[in-house]
């Protein structure tokens, strides 16, 4: 009962705290709307046993991405939450991906994020390689590290341009490793 009170306790708390805080750690407002695009590469590499299975003598389904997104963060002082959708042109097994998702973390640093996410993602498979079009829920963690954060404080301004780092898995079934550049306008 007293982990619970104390859970309790700093759910209420966490929106005073938030409220409290005028500016975000990079000088922007710490509420308002922060749109955003991106361009990200990596590879998505699913297990035999997903739903994508095996192709004859091919293996299992995987290829390369390069992904466009397109989002938008609400800071709530020190946290934030935000929703994104992406679009990626995939190599070797994987035609194209298509997804949504939500985001929810924290604001790290100068200009930084450290979250976690979870949406719905479509994903077809090249049928002249025999893999099928599916889709199924999608879960992730990423950081953006911006530039202030890594000593290069004033060549963006404020939010400008971050790095993004993320690891997502499609229904626990696969590992999509992503980097890329995030513009937040």
């Amino acid at each position: 009962m007293k982990k619970f009170l104390l859970a309790a306790a700093a759910l209420v708390a966490l929106p005073t705290a938030a409220m409290a805080q005028d500016t975000a750690p990079d000088g922007t407002p710490a509420f308002g709307i922060e749109p955003y695009v991106g361009v990200l590469g990596g590879y998505h590499n699913f297990d035999r046993r997903s739903e994508f299975g095996t192709s004859g003598n091919r293996g299992k389904m995987d290829g390369a991405l390069i992904e466009g997104v397109a989002g938008v963060n609400v800071p709530l002082g020190p946290v934030f939450v935000g929703a994104e959708g992406s679009v990626a042109k995939g190599f070797k097994d994987i035609d194209w991906e298509y997804g949504v998702k939500g985001r929810i973390g924290a604001r790290a640093g100068d200009s930084g994020l450290i979250y976690v996410s979870a949406g719905y993602q479509w994903v077809n498979g090249k049928g002249n390689r025999g893999y099928p079009d599916r889709s199924d829920w999608i879960y992730g963690v990423g950081v953006e590290v911006g530039p202030k954060d890594i000593g290069l404080g004033g060549i963006t301004g404020n939010s400008g341009v971050r790095l993004r780092l993320s690891a997502e898995t499609y229904d626990f079934d696969s590992i999509r490793p992503m980097a890329g550049l995030v513009f937040h306008l």
